[in-house]
């Protein structure tokens, strides 16, 4: 009898424990997969299609609005989709993090690819002399603030469309500008015609008001649709909670005051959001973020450390997680959830690090503070879901990442680029586009489209991969023309799901092609510029040969670099593999490299068309 009773007392408690366990569900991942942070990319497969492209490449030597006005501190972007335009804006220093003073920068696009230059939207604020912080004794002589927000834009139910700003203080090194002692947080319209309106006020911290700050408070406006929309983002808790590293620790505002970073939400059944954090902290809330059903904790599974994470249901109806899955803010990759709390997979969304041409405070490697679209800030046309982030905290990028998510080819390529619809050209060709390194389609003299590849950026190159079917016998046809043939690089590589090369060809920069044959390079060819250059390339990776035929010639039999199970894509790029930084490099750069403001002279390489057959064996 008392074992029975044991027994029910073990069950019952068990379902108790299961309930509880459901109702206080939890962002969980319970895929395999996990990064290699050895390699850029993690050694994860891309999600296919997606495109990265920068739109602000920071240059000290160009002062003009071309680059951010010379500043070199670019991070913290976010995005929205407005009025048929996306909208993204930044935070600027001259040089570090929370050093010298700060602004806040504004692009526009219509299409997500072509960007405006760079625009003041929140100037250099100006601290008045005298002004100390709380318990502290440093003193604000001839000093600026530095700007730091988590919320760029609010889409208000009466169509009007605010972006917004922080002015913190630093008044000493290591001092933080957001430890609830800053001057406060601004706002001003974004007009349907693309201007500015006046910079107001939308609170203040606690020792700041109308009558010792240079900008008027927001109620003093003449435009109560205006007022009315600032009053609407007060009143939401889901915005509010975004502000909390910044605002008064006591702000009434704030429903969870604890100091948890860089919050982003996301809807799912029941009427409940998912909250995620720094650290891929996560919980619940049932009414609209106005309360918490635990605090947050880790999301079991998920790997992620001091940067931010981003969530969002996607227009197929399934949801997406995208950061960095690792201790360190590299690679950027994503996971897909059904029912936005089981993630299942980890794709690359990019894999790259361009080399940090400018030392500064705080700038730490990588692709990294990744944002998207909330979903109050606008549907961009085709489903696809748009991304900003920060490249070494200097560059600032998009991605273009399509929806749904792909993970691997169906069927083989045959992309003749001429022949493909506008537009559509790239819809399945993964690519990484720098300003002065650009991958897009081109039109020749003769009016046939084509895959162009520049390169003028001594640190960066342009890169185009294009998935197929795991292969481990295959055939790749490609038709390759080079505009030059004294400079420039352009290295073809077959690799496997990992991103290991196996076969690589390249257009060197004294006019041979060659390909990779272990320690040394075997050559096969020579080129001309302008002239077209039809690969074939037949690979066995069971036996490791491969023959290249160039322009119906066969050059001999090869064996492959490096062992591979099968290969899945090929990537054209126009610039050798890097492996710097690595896990094991310091943190901080102090320095700057050289000739860090200074173009090369581009090269150009076009692809005319690809096509590849194969089969496991």
């Amino acid at each position: 009898m008392i074992r029975i009773k044991i027994l029910i007392y073990v069950v019952s408690f068990a379902g108790i424990f299961m309930q509880a366990a459901k109702a206080q569900d939890t962002v969980r991942y319970v895929g395999k997969t996990l990064v290699n942070v050895d390699y850029h990319s993690g050694q994860l497969s891309p999600a296919m299609g997606v495109h990265n492209i920068q739109v602000v490449r920071a240059n000290r030597a160009d002062t003009s609005a071309t680059s951010g006005f010379g500043w070199t501190y670019n991070h913290a972007p976010m995005i929205a989709y407005w009025n048929k335009t996306f909208y993204l804006q930044y935070l600027s220093n001259p040089v570090g993090e929370h050093e010298g003073q700060g602004q806040t920068l504004l692009l526009t696009s219509p299409d997500g690819y072509n960007w405006s230059k760079p625009s003041i939207v929140f100037p250099p604020y100006k601290i008045k002399d005298g002004t100390v912080k709380k318990g502290k004794a440093d003193t604000a002589k001839n000093m600026y603030a530095v700007m730091h927000q988590r919320v760029g834009f609010f889409t208000s139910s009466n169509k009007k469309l605010l972006t917004l700003g922080y002015y913190g203080m630093v008044l000493a090194p290591k001092d933080d500008p957001n430890d609830g002692n800053g001057i406060g947080r601004v706002v001003r319209e974004i007009n349907s015609n693309g201007s500015l309106g006046t910079i107001y006020f939308l609170r203040f911290n606690h020792a700041f008001n109308e009558k010792n700050t240079s900008y008027p408070f927001y109620k003093t406006a003449k435009d109560k649709a205006f007022i009315a929309a600032c009053e609407e983002l007060l009143a939401s808790p889901l915005q509010m909670q975004q502000m909390v590293e910044e605002s008064d620790k006591d702000d009434p505002l704030i429903p969870l005051k604890k100091d948890f970073k860089a919050f982003s939400y996301y809807y799912i059944s029941g009427g409940r959001t998912v909250g995620l954090w720094k650290y891929a902290l996560t919980s619940v809330s049932n009414n609209g973020g106005k309360s918490w059903l635990y605090n947050p904790t880790r999301a079991p599974g998920f790997v992620n450390a001091n940067a931010k994470i981003w969530g969002q249901k996607t227009s197929d109806g399934k949801y997406a997680t995208v950061y960095n899955p690792s201790e360190i803010r590299w690679p950027l990759a994503l996971s897909v959830s059904d029912d936005g709390l089981t993630y299942k997979n980890l794709l690359l969304v990019n894999g790259e690090i361009s080399s940090m041409r400018y030392g500064g405070a705080y700038k730490s490697y990588g692709p990294q503070y990744v944002r998207g679209i909330q979903d109050i800030n606008g549907t961009p046309p085709g489903g696809n879901m748009w991304l900003t982030y920060s490249m070494n905290k200097e560059d600032i990028w998009v991605s273009n990442v399509p929806v749904p998510v792909v993970e691997q080819a169906a069927a083989h390529v045959n992309d003749d680029f001429s022949l493909m619809p506008d537009k559509k050209e790239l819809d399945s060709w993964n690519i990484y586009s720098p300003a002065w390194s650009r991958a897009q389609i081109e039109r020749g003299a003769n009016g046939k489209k084509m895959l162009a590849l520049h390169d003028q950026d001594p640190f960066d190159y342009a890169k185009a991969e294009r998935m197929f079917p795991a292969s481990q016998k295959l055939t790749a046809e490609f038709t390759v023309v080079p505009q030059q043939a004294d400079r420039g690089l352009l290295e073809i590589e077959l690799l496997d799901k990992k991103g290991t090369p196996c076969v690589r060809i390249s257009f060197d920069s004294t006019g041979t092609i060659i390909t990779k044959a272990g320690y040394r390079n075997k050559s096969l060819a020579t080129y001309q510029a302008g002239v077209p250059y039809h690969f074939i390339v037949e690979l066995n990776t069971a036996n490791r040969f491969y023959t290249v035929t160039i322009n119906g010639k066969n050059t001999g039999n090869n064996l492959c670099f490096a062992p591979v199970e099968a290969v899945e894509r090929i990537s054209f790029r126009t610039g050798s593999i890097r492996r710097f930084p690595d896990a094991d490099t310091p943190t901080d750069q102090d320095y700057d490299l050289p000739g860090a403001g200074d173009s090369s002279r581009e090269s150009v390489y076009l692809l005319l068309s690809l096509k590849t057959a194969g089969s496991k064996l």
